[in-house]
């Protein structure tokens, strides 16, 4: 086979999917490539480990391709407060909901929900084939057709080829482009657990001096942790058996939620900082983690993928309209132009984070507690901070707006 498209998405993601129904809803003709065909969850399934924050923009996205009922009617939880507290001293900071005229702050939503109710949609949409399980065999750029050579030999064309296939894109090592990564030296510790306390709908972090610790709330009560820690010290908790992890972990998070009953297997992920040097080449286009990844102590990875892929739509819709190449470098880098800012300042604030709270320092202790406290009795600056990370302000794709926010 050989076959023509508009556009060739490398990676079945949370963001390739995306990308792909909202392209495939003003009729390209797209061919999704994925090397892993996702599956449906049962509502008694185990939680997955891997969850996402999914904020306000990021929502209106996923309903923009008709996907969030999808999300909704597996399982989501919406949480409506946020806590934040620093081990070092007395600093903390809370948010809430009501204080921004929300009905949540954003939902915490399992990886595996988020990409079947895509996929959902996308097999709705005739001109968008599904092509998994598929690897890549090779590449071909040229200046007007980029080709694809599949696992089982067959061939697709098309003008414009995204990568969406995460950290370790093949995409981008084909395309020579080189990325700038500095390793956080810390893995994130992940698992499911149940305690005696509620969550009450609220996502709490607390900073450690060897990295911060999240509970994320569930829908059955129970919550994902991410123990973002010291790689050493992360192996050893991986380790651990379940009774001295149990034990360090209510240590930890100061039993806020009540004696820790029951916890999941537990997995760790490298934390590494990767930016692109280039977003886009002639006829590619990179998305999501694929351009970046960051610090995970404010969930914000895959919001940024999700608007990636929403201002990449709208560039190459309106080129098309325009009647201009949806794969020129002049058409793609408004898109690099538009996103690289938004998220380098995200990269480097996390990283900022990152390195204030991850250390034990008297000094820095002192200033970010005080800190912390400030801002927390600072209500109107607190608010313009919170509707920035919530996605409800800034320079957003029309896709991540919504009139009601």
């Amino acid at each position: 086979m050989n076959k023509q498209y508009d556009i060739i998405i490398i990676g079945g993601g949370m963001v390739g999917l995306t990308l792909a129904c909202a392209l495939g809803q003003q009729q390209f003709n797209i061919a999704l490539v994925e090397a892993y065909a996702p599956e449906d969850i049962k509502h008694n399934d185990d939680y997955e480990l891997r969850v996402s924050a999914i904020s306000k923009s990021s929502q209106q996205i996923l309903q923009s391709v008709n996907a969030w009922q999808g999300m909704l009617n597996r399982r989501a939880c919406a949480y409506q407060s946020m806590h934040v507290w620093d081990a070092t001293g007395d600093g903390n900071i809370h948010f809430d909901a009501a204080e921004l005229g929300l009905d949540s702050l954003g939902h915490i939503i399992e990886n595996k929900v988020i990409q079947f109710s895509l996929l959902e949609q996308c097999l709705r949409l005739p001109n968008v084939d599904w092509l998994c399980p598929q690897q890549i065999k090779e590449i071909h750029f040229s200046d007007t057709l980029q080709e694809v050579v599949l696992s089982d030999g067959d061939v697709i064309n098309a003008r414009l080829l995204v990568g969406a296939d995460g950290a370790n894109s093949k995409v981008r090592e084909a395309a020579g482009i080189e990325i700038n990564q500095s390793p956080y030296e810390q893995k994130a510790v992940v698992a499911v657990v149940k305690s005696t306390l509620h969550h009450k709908n609220t996502a709490w972090q607390r900073f450690l001096p060897t990295g911060p610790l999240a509970f994320l709330p569930l829908g059955d009560g129970s919550c994902s942790i991410v123990w973002s820690a010291e790689n050493q010290r992360a192996d050893k908790l991986i380790e651990m058996d379940e009774a001295l992890f149990i034990s360090e972990l209510q240590s930890a998070f100061e039993n806020t939620l009540g004696k820790v009953e029951k916890v999941s297997q537990r997995a760790a992920f490298p934390l590494v900082r990767r930016h692109a040097n280039e977003y886009v080449t002639p006829g590619l286009a990179l998305v999501g983690d694929a351009a970046h990844t960051i610090h995970p102590l404010a969930g914000q990875g895959v919001n940024l993928g999700l608007l990636d892929a929403a201002a990449l739509a709208e560039v190459v819709i309106k080129a098309k309209s325009q009647g201009k190449n949806i794969a020129s470098l002049t058409t793609l880098r408004k898109y690099e132009r538009w996103r690289r800012a938004d998220n380098s300042l995200m990269m480097y604030s996390m990283s900022g984070f990152k390195n204030l709270f991850s250390n034990d320092q008297a000094e820095l202790s002192l200033i970010r507690n005080a800190g912390l406290n400030l801002i927390n009795n600072m209500g109107p600056v607190k608010n313009k901070f919170m509707r920035h990370a919530l996605g409800l302000e800034g320079d957003l794709p029309e896709m991540a707006k919504s009139i009601g926010w």
